[in-house]
């Protein structure tokens, strides 16, 4: 068993060094320049970091573009598997919600700025129906200062995710506990909320957290459908290291590291909190 155990310990060095010499090679580095000035170390590049209007402007707007684009893709979601959990048990029907999976966000966003663009599908459609003169009535959805065609790219392309994450819930939730709700005189929405809410709810919080990882620190999709003012933080990074002005790499040093800080604690208390709930799940015990 010793032996085992030591050989077991040997099969993690390959991932572990692939993860020391790659990602956290690349984390120190960073960690480094986002405190380094002039040869001294100074956390004042952090200070400067929550001066700069374009840094507040930036989070706020990756803030709300992320949530929005998180919680209508859970909600979509959720109302799907819902709705078609018995027909996507079948590998057919399977397929037709995962497709866009294959499809990579940047190709999803160009055919968003295809069809929702104001010389795209969906104008020239209106202007044939007659329901506009012209394409400039037709509402501006990419390329603006709401996000919404980033949102609208996010929401299209991750609600695949989250019914293949929900999926197999549902297929394991048992039918008693909706039936013995229902029979003590509870209405649909009473029996949602306690026959299958708290199996789904740890599912929905990782997924969730998973979603809004990945929009937060994501590039390419808000870096084509974005305007140049506010811009996803991920954007203002790459141009405050791009802008060839050497004071202004610390900042975007400084911003990576606190976010990715940021995201990292969370995630903490996520695997925490439903760790938990699962394990009062096991033990049945209600919170």
């Amino acid at each position: 068993m010793k032996w085992q155990r030591v050989n077991n310990t040997f099969l993690l060095i390959p991932a572990l060094l692939f993860f020391i010499f790659i990602p956290g090679l690349g984390i120190v580095l960073a960690l480094l320049e986002s405190v380094r000035s002039g040869g001294t170390i100074t956390f004042g590049h952090y200070v400067d970091l929550f001066e700069e209007e374009r840094f507040m402007t930036s989070f706020l707007f990756s803030l709300t573009v992320t949530s929005i684009s998180t919680i209508l893709s859970l909600c979509i979601g959720l109302g799907i598997v819902k709705a078609f959990s018995p027909l996507l048990k079948e590998n057919k029907h399977k397929l037709i919600v995962w497709i866009p999976m294959l499809v990579p966000h940047f190709v999803w966003a160009y055919l968003v700025y295809s069809l929702f663009n104001q010389s795209g599908f969906y104008s020239n459609v209106f202007g044939m129906a007659g329901w506009i003169d012209d394409r400039s009535q037709f509402p501006t959805l990419v390329q603006e200062r709401k996000g919404i065609g980033i949102i609208l790219t996010y929401v299209w392309k991750e609600v695949p995710f989250v019914t293949l994450m929900l999926l197999p819930v549902y297929t394991t939730l048992s039918k008693s506990y909706k039936e013995i709700a229902s029979l003590l005189g509870a209405g649909p929405y009473k029996a949602f909320w306690v026959a299958e809410w708290p199996f789904i709810l740890p599912v929905l919080v990782e997924t969730g957290a998973i979603l809004f990882a990945f929009i937060f620190t994501a590039y390419e999709v808000p870096q084509l459908l974005g305007v140049t003012s506010p811009q996803m933080l991920a954007i203002l990074a790459y141009d405050w290291f791009y802008s060839g002005t050497w004071s202004d790499r610390p900042l975007a040093f400084a911003s990576l590291v606190l976010v990715g800080l940021g995201i990292g604690f969370v995630m903490w208390l996520l695997i925490y909190f439903t760790n938990k709930k699962r394990m009062h799940i096991t033990k049945g015990i209600r919170n």
